[in-house]
């Protein structure tokens, strides 16, 4: 049909009515502030898709309002670390806690929030605003409900960070019990049955047992205690606590050809709180999950008499600190005592190795603060590289806090030496390997169950990462004079991969034997 030229420039014109014009186009409708939480499931799946893609998922990337959201699907306290004006240095000083120039900043960080939180909440006390107490780090511990809170600190040249304490994905509801985490945590510290002499273990001169990893062929052990048994060194594991029940690391921790050493029970996990105020009954250094108590035995089991599991440095000094419930970080208070213990290592001039094989998916900058406190006073920093749950088997790389380049992360390695053990992450961030898998039975290395002398089992990086901390007593207590640097200089060179570093596995297994003089590489 034809249209004639009179309606072709009336059907123009009204079309052109209808078109937006240039400067409509440049501005475009303004978004609402979301005035809701985004739920677990949608946390869950933004963080799971960022771990797929690069790793352990970094709060400071993500959006206030991200930030927010998992305030409000946990308990609402968040860290926030300060800093003074004009400082851009990584590092801290050893005197943020106490210097005016930080305690300024930290007054006028904790104002700004008191004052964003009053617009909404004009009763709230600054009382009620502390979760938790610092004295040394520069970061306030806040309990923070407003989403206008999180972008004034955002925006504020004096802020560092502002992340959540408590979320992590998959987090358990209230009445689920923690043991389901994982296969290698809680409620697994129990005497193993079933367990073969020549197989699963050597009998010793005075009858105590060594387990199948501590043979020769792997990393040089038995061999090794010919030069070395960690004597004078002290090994401080962060973890779930340590057994009362467990004599070997009580009454016990001296006896056979274990003499002259210490042991100290610590607690820095603090109580649970609400507004601010601790509430139930005081923590104790006592192992509730059974997963510290295995990795001191296998850290540091003494050689008795008794036949129990002996130690990979059976005379080295040892401190176990219950900083936190269980194996998965993902507590508020878990991340306030694992943050307090690395600060108590780092004050101890008598500690030279930090152990923990504990670990979370989601970044946690008060906990960089704390390892890189620990760091800068010279202590050699072991961390697992994960243990797979049943939603992160395969695919998860190294987790958080082992992928900081202050910690030395480390995995486990079957016994047919080229194959991480089942459970096992690995990843570029990797630096050690230790065997803690038979290929032909499974077996995970022997260490002390939660009481008696018949020893439990237990595997994962977990206790790759604790029996590397006993090894590293080993060297250094041989050359007791070296420093951090020397001695990993040495764990490098008796490795199996020192002249090439592997993707997966690091550096590989250290040859203890070698780095002591006692074998050949």
């Amino acid at each position: 049909m034809r249209i004639s030229t009179y309606s072709a420039a009336l059907l123009a014109l009204l079309l052109a009515g209808c078109q937006p014009q240039a400067d409509e186009q440049l501005t475009p409708l303004p978004k609402a502030d979301p005035t809701a939480a985004l739920s677990t499931q949608q946390l869950d799946a933004q963080i799971m898709e960022r771990v797929r893609s690069s790793g352990p998922f970094d709060w400071n990337k993500a959006s206030a309002h991200t930030v927010w959201s998992a305030l409000a699907q946990s308990d609402y306290v968040l860290s926030v670390g300060y800093r003074p004006a004009g400082f851009t240095d990584s590092e801290l000083p050893a005197d943020a806690a106490t210097a005016p120039a930080w305690q300024a900043a930290r007054a006028e960080v904790l104002n700004l929030i008191l004052t964003e939180e009053r617009k909404a909440h004009p009763e709230l006390t600054m009382e009620q605003l502390i979760a938790y107490q610092e004295n040394v780090l520069p970061v306030l511990d806040v309990t923070v409900r407003e989403l206008s809170t999180i972008k004034a600190l955002r925006g504020n040249p004096l802020v560092r960070y502002a992340e959540p304490m408590g979320y992590e994905p998959n987090r358990p509801a209230a009445n689920k019990a923690k043991a389901s985490l994982s296969s290698s945590g809680c409620g697994n510290n129990t005497a193993t049955a079933d367990l073969t002499a020549g197989i699963d273990y050597a009998v010793l001169s005075n009858g105590s047992k060594s387990s199948w990893n501590q043979a020769d062929q792997y990393h040089g052990v038995r061999a090794g205690w010919n030069q070395s048994t960690g004597q004078g060194i002290k090994i401080l594991i962060i973890d779930s606590g340590c057994s009362d029940a467990q004599e070997n690391l009580g009454t016990a921790f001296n006896q056979g050809q274990s003499t002259g050493r210490s042991i100290e029970r610590l607690v820095t996990l603090p109580r649970n709180s609400f507004l601010g105020i601790p509430y139930g009954s005081a923590e104790t250094p006592n192992d509730g999950c059974g997963h510290g108590t295995s990795m001191a035995g296998a850290a540091a089991g003494p050689r008795g008499t008794d036949g129990a599991a002996v130690g990979m440095a059976y005379n080295a000094n040892l401190i176990t600190v219950r900083a936190a419930e269980d194996v998965f970080i993902d507590a508020s208070r878990e991340v306030k005592g694992i943050a307090d213990a690395y600060v108590l290592a780092g004050n101890r001039a008598d500690v030279r190795i930090i152990s923990m094989s504990m670990g979370r998916l989601t970044s946690s900058s008060q906990l960089a603060d704390a390892i890189r406190y620990a760091y800068g006073r010279g202590k050699l920093i072991f961390c697992a590289a994960g243990t797979s749950f049943d939603w992160t088997a395969g695919w998860v790389g190294v987790i958080y806090p082992a992928s900081l380049p202050e910690a030395v992360a480390v995995t486990g390695l079957k016994s047919d030496l080229s194959t991480r053990c089942d459970e096992c992450h690995i990843g570029a961030d990797v630096e050690f390997s230790v065997v803690m898998q038979q290929s032909s039975n499974d077996r995970r290395p022997l260490t002390l169950a939660m009481s008696g002398d018949v020893p439990s089992t237990v595997g994962g990086s977990s206790v790759a990462t604790s029996s590397m901390a006993g090894l590293t007593a080993l060297v250094w207590a041989r050359y007791p004079t070296e420093t951090r640097a020397q001695i990993m200089g040495r764990l490098v060179a008796a490795s199996s991969n020192r002249t090439a570093r592997n993707s997966s596995f690091g550096w590989g297994r250290v040859n203890v034997g070698a780095a002591l003089g006692t074998l050949p590489l």
